[in-house]
């Protein structure tokens, strides 16, 4: 239904404080992206703007996401995107969207939130806080995700602890 996990994210107050954090315990560095704006739909069907900010880094085998959840994106969508200073979501590829989509919501794990990025990609987080504590992210492989992934990976391999935060 969906790969092994590949990124953990936080959720946090200052991208810049986090990373350095971070980097700090031996990740890094970190590519940011600010206020991006998204097409969002929540479970009840409303749609609106998720304006968030991210900064993507590699952590040995993971990729790190911080979040912070920008003003104007709405209040309905909930405390599963505002919750600060613990384990917001895991992600994991998977192999059709619509099929693990189905396949979490009948594990009792509903979608919170479904979401395409600037670029055609969709997402969604499904909310697991009841049995893991935080929301499974998931989208499928495409060459701009893996393309991500890859960047970050290559760059943690050569990091110097200079720079930490590079845009995206």
């Amino acid at each position: 239904m969906i790969g092994p996990p590949v990124q953990l994210a936080y959720l946090v107050d200052d991208l810049e404080r986090a990373a350095e954090g971070f980097v700090a315990r031996g990740a890094g560095p970190f590519f940011w992206r600010h206020h991006a704006p998204m097409d969002a739909v929540d479970a009840a069907g409303r749609s609106a703007p998720f304006v968030h900010s991210s900064a993507y880094g590699q952590w040995g085998a993971f990729q790190l996401e911080l979040v912070t959840v920008d003003a104007g994106t709405p209040e309905w969508l909930g405390d599963a995107l505002r919750t600060v200073g613990r384990l917001h979501h895991v992600a994991h590829f998977v192999q059709s969207f619509a099929l693990a989509q189905e396949a979490l919501t009948q594990l009792g794990w509903p979608a919170v939130m479904t979401a395409t990025t600037s670029s055609g990609a969709q997402f969604a987080f499904h909310d697991a806080r009841s049995e893991l504590g935080h929301l499974v992210e998931i989208y499928e492989r495409s060459p701009g995700i893996a393309g991500l992934y890859d960047r970050v990976a290559a760059a943690h391999a050569s990091f110097d602890g200079t720079e930490p935060l590079r845009p995206l």
